[in-house]
């Protein structure tokens, strides 16, 4: 009698154990940082990594369009664009190490992008009383500074970043014209490098768009620095 009591104590707390563990987890979409000497063409390996569910959005999921400041004062949404076969929205800031690294890289993609009906739109994500370098004023001169040719918004209120589950800035979401999300991830795969850089993630995932197909990958990590916040 001792021994079925045992023994049914024993199967209960294995399959307690077992529920317990039985959690589903999906694929992340968060970005994630690489340490110093860390392999930069290492961004693709969080497309198989399987890791704990992040919010906002996932490849395949249809984007909420927004309407936010620019820094000549207009107001910028993507419906603006009546012509644009797609967007390619980067968060990113003016203080980021990573996201100064990619400025002159930026520009640069918006003219081959943009040349294809995929603009380039900027979001600053950071809140300004917690970085006061990516305060609106400062972004005006910033881009002033560099030359932006595209839009550079400011998430005010910090309403629109955490929808597309933008964690590091630079981070990239690459939107079709119907604004389902096509890829998520870097720009390309050396962040600290341009002359290193072997694979262009966001012109091949728009080259595969445009003949029919889905970008592969469709999903890297993003390096950079973390979306500064008060929350």
């Amino acid at each position: 009698m001792k021994k079925l009591l045992f023994l049914a104590l024993l199967i209960a707390g294995f399959m307690t154990a077992c529920q317990q563990n039985s959690e589903p987890v999906e694929t992340a979409q968060a970005a994630v940082n690489v340490t110093p000497g860390e392999k930069e063409d290492n961004t693709k390996a969080v497309a198989t990594a399987v890791a704990i569910k992040t919010p906002g959005y996932a490849v395949g999921d249809k984007a909420e369009d927004f309407k936010l400041k620019n820094i000549d004062g207009s107001m910028v949404s993507m419906a603006d664009y009546k012509d644009a076969k797609g967007f390619v929205v980067v968060f990113t800031c003016n203080s980021c190490p990573y996201a100064v690294r990619y400025e002159d890289r930026l520009i640069e993609l918006n003219k081959v992008t943009s040349a294809k009906g995929y603009p380039v739109i900027a979001v600053n994500p950071n809140d300004p009383d917690v970085k006061p370098a990516d305060s609106f004023e400062k972004m005006i001169v910033r881009a002033e500074e560099k030359g932006f040719d595209f839009p550079y918004l400011f998430d005010d209120g910090q309403k629109v970043y955490p929808k597309f589950g933008a964690t590091k800035t630079p981070h990239v979401f690459l939107l079709s014209k119907d604004l389902t999300v096509e890829y998520i991830g870097a720009i390309d795969n050396s962040p600290n490098d341009p002359s290193n850089v072997t694979e262009k993630y966001v012109e091949n995932a728009i080259a595969a768009l445009d003949k029919g197909e889905k970008p592969d990958p469709s999903l890297t990590k993003a390096i950079g620095c973390s979306v500064k916040t008060k929350k």
